[in-house]
């Protein structure tokens, strides 16, 4: 098993860098980085799909490139969306919780 070394990072750590240079202002996410694929930035936004979108506008993503899904039982929606940025691939992911359903305002059904 060959051991990795920081400069085998550099990729990730250099788009990074570059995103916080070129996107000052922009929401911050959770930014990750990891050995097990270094060549790969992640960026999580949790609870605000507004701050998702300004990044998948800001790294040219198109709208239709998003991949939508629904995971924990139906109580959370996730996007993705992929990119390269400064020779990484950035994945871009957004959480967000899917508010529960008012039982008062299920449809009630017949005979009862």
């Amino acid at each position: 098993m060959t051991v990795l070394t920081l400069s085998d990072l550099t990729r990730p750590l250099q788009a990074l860098r570059l995103l916080a240079a070129d996107f000052p202002r922009l929401p911050a996410p959770c930014p990750s980085v990891s050995t097990v694929f270094p060549d790969v930035l992640a960026l999580s936004v949790y609870d605000d799909f507004a701050a998702f979108e300004a990044w998948r506008d800001a790294l040219n993503i198109a709208p239709e490139a998003v991949v939508h899904r629904v995971q924990s039982g139906g109580r959370t929606a996730v996007l993705k969306a992929a990119t390269v940025y400064a020779g990484a691939r950035v994945e871009l992911v957004g959480y967000s919780s899917i508010p529960a359903a008012d039982p008062a305002r299920a449809p009630m059904a017949v005979g009862t």
